[in-house]
């Protein structure tokens, strides 16, 4: 049977106003859940502390909790179209939880998780508002410290679905969550790192020292992703790649996906700069930046414009200053081209036409083939040019030329030694997915085989990955909608299956999946959803200890079946030793219940006592645990006994003997 973890807050009341409905996820430091707020009638998300999170100390717990309340109330003065709203904080059962406005949509992560990159003007578009959301908290003194996908919402468009992110509305989640977290780790175990490792700037890693430029860098690191598809930097530990952040520069984009405007390499190195004095310095001023380079990106005409304008003006604090692409006419002085027809400088003036270099060569050509020897050396002089012209072109048309080889099909080591052997430059694009292909073989090359290529010249490979799959997202304690929901967002299709009695989770939520949660399927595989029924309505009793006569009786009073299984032990005969399933589990009527019971004490030898005095023989029994009674005269010799010698009797049974 599949044994899955319950959810206790599932079908729970908190604060005698929010009912918590079905689980949407489980990060690092909370969990949240669907709630309807039964006040107002509305679906809200409820974001509640794991035990983990909270120091164990009533103190430190106490501490914990008015900061959270704190970082709640800042919170919620966030008035801003782009920040997820917050309505409500308190404790449940010792631990904080805030309410806030639901989102109908996915995060960034899930997003990325699905389509991998983003073209560069869906991903400015999300990028311009979680800055306008970041930009919002830092003129209100707060500073995230935790900026990734995980924790940028992108709702449904207004005109309905997901297809198009540029129609998208974007919402930022977490605002002070890890600051307040951080404040009570700090306490317990000194100043650890809170914020998450493939976004953390170098001075958290450093100083562990955060201000607005914190979330400046680590936005840069989401722009990153959502261009190229992956993070910058990975490794073993967490540390690793922490120190990453800060010994090496974030590569350029356009250096893993070939042909992203240079406009954008420059957005991600200005944004994650290793020295926070050289970043924007805050998101208003990044923010302004990136409108700009999103308005020229439009206009092929003022390329030039963008990036003299991100590399070269400081950061202003405000969009609107720098939002205007800059038009010759409002160029400096100083900087101003010469106007048509004006000259600069003064000028040599130029000989007579008659007296030009064309009219010297031609007299000088004159006089030359006028003599023998003169149009000799022209000759050869021609010939020798024909020459030249004729091996250049050769080696201009075939001579600098290889033919590139066969590697489609070759696994990733061979393609390598073929392409050394050859002389050339190997270059990977993109892994793609394949059905036929194996993973980490050749699915396509440029050059194709056989085609012409510069002798040195690259080679781009593209492996494949394999048959493409998808793991069975974790759905159990989710309501079948929300379950459902997340199984379409991961390419699956879920199939309701036959409801089963459960014993800790309540009725129409998921108990289980087929295949189980994380197994790889492929596309459009069918997931069967398992539902909760409910506790079963017979209760099983406690039969342990019973005798098997009055357990079967009991058993039978219930309408359940005993199956049982007999097994040696010192227990009396006929004990109940065990049973399965344990008492208090609900079953239904006519299911088994499987008994462990006793054989009793495994049987004795009694041992010959027969011609020994009397009294020696009373010794021998009683020293391997017979109790003895001795008839007539007990100073006598043993001439009878009962039971017999070598007879199997159990533990503790008397042995009669006979003296005369």
């Amino acid at each position: 049977m599949d044994t899955q973890v319950a959810d206790t807050l599932l079908g729970s009341l908190i604060d005698g106003r929010y009912r918590i409905r079905g689980r949407v996820a489980r990060g690092g430091m909370a969990t949240v859940y669907t709630a309807t707020d039964e006040r107002l009638e509305r679906t809200v998300a409820v974001k509640i502390i794991h035990p983990t999170q909270a120091p164990e100390a009533r103190a430190r717990i106490a501490g914990f909790v008015e900061r959270f309340t704190d970082e709640a109330k800042t919170i919620a003065r966030l008035t801003h179209p782009n920040v997820v709203a917050v309505y409500d904080q308190g404790t449940h059962g010792g631990l904080p939880y805030l309410v806030m406005e639901y989102v109908r949509g996915r995060t960034l992560r899930e997003v990325l998780a699905e389509r991998r990159r983003l073209n560069p003007e869906e991903a400015l578009a999300i990028f311009e508002q979680m800055l306008a959301a970041i930009a919002a908290a830092h003129r209100s003194g707060v500073v995230h410290r935790d900026v990734k996908p995980e924790n940028v919402l992108v709702a449904e468009a207004p005109t309905g679905g997901m297809a198009n992110l540029v129609d998208g509305v974007v919402k930022v989640a977490d605002f002070g969550l890890a600051r307040a977290v951080e404040a009570s780790a700090d306490e317990e175990s000194g100043n650890q790192l809170m914020a998450t490792v493939a976004y953390v700037a170098p001075e958290l890693v450093t100083k562990g020292h955060a201000d607005p430029r914190t979330d400046v860098y680590s936005a840069g690191i989401v722009l990153f992703e959502m261009l190229t598809g992956r993070v910058p930097y990975d490794g073993g530990r967490p540390i690793d790649i922490a120190w990453q952040h800060v010994d090496r520069d974030v590569p350029s984009p356009s250096t893993l996906v070939p042909g992203l405007p240079p406009a954008l390499d420059n957005l991600v190195a200005r944004a994650t700069r290793r020295d926070p004095d050289a970043r924007p310095t805050d998101a208003g001023a990044l923010l302004a930046e990136v409108q700009v380079a999103r308005d020229e990106l439009g206009n092929p005409n003022s390329h030039t414009t963008v990036l003299r304008r991100i590399t070269t003006e400081p950061p202003v604090s405000e969009p609107t200053m720098v939002v205007a692409a800059v038009r010759p006419a409002e160029r400096p002085a100083w900087a101003r081209l010469p106007e048509d027809g004006q000259r600069v400088g003064r000028r040599r003036a130029a000989p007579p036409e008659s007296d030009g270099f064309g009219a010297r060569l031609g007299r000088l050509f004159t006089g030359v083939a006028g003599e023998s020897r003169g149009r000799l050396a022209i000759i050869a002089t021609a010939a020798a040019l024909v020459l030249v012209a004729a091996l250049g072109g050769w080696y201009l048309t075939f001579g600098r030329y290889t033919d590139a080889p066969q590697l489609v099909s070759l696994t990733k080591a061979d393609a390598e030694a073929q392409i050394a052997r050859a002389g050339l430059v190997l270059k990977y694009a993109e892994p793609r997915y394949d059905a036929t292909v194996p993973r980490d073989s050749v699915l396509l090359q440029d050059p194709g085989s056989a085609d012409r290529i510069l002798k040195g010249g690259t080679v781009t490979l593209t492996l494949s990955l394999g048959p493409e799959q998808f793991p069975v997202p974790d759905v159990v304690g989710k309501e079948f909608e929300l379950a459902e929901a997340d199984l379409v967002s991961a390419n699956l299709v879920a199939v309701k299956g036959t409801a089963r009695y459960d014993d800790t989770l309540p009725a129409g939520v998921v108990v289980a999946t087929n295949p189980k949660v994380g197994a790889q399927v492929k596309p459009g595989a069918k997931v069967t959803v398992i539902l909760s029924k409910g506790r079963a309505p017979i209760s099983v009793p406690n039969l342990v200890g019973k005798n098997l006569n009055d357990a079967r009786a009991e058993l039978s009073r219930l309408g359940l079946v005993a199956v049982e299984n007999f097994k040696d032990s010192e227990k009396p005969k006929d004990e109940i030793l065990g049973q399965s399933p344990a008492d208090g589990t609900g079953v239904e009527r006519g299911a088994e219940v499987k008994l462990e019971i006793s054989k009793g004490p495994p049987a004795v030898v009694v041992p010959r006592v027969m011609d020994l005095p009397c009294q020696q023989a009373k010794q021998v029994l009683e020293s391997q645990g017979f109790p003895v009674t001795i008839q007539f005269n007990p100073n006598a010799v043993v001439r009878f006994q009962n039971p017999g010698e070598n007879s199997q009797v159990p533990p503790g049974t008397p042995v009669t003997i006979g003296c005369f």
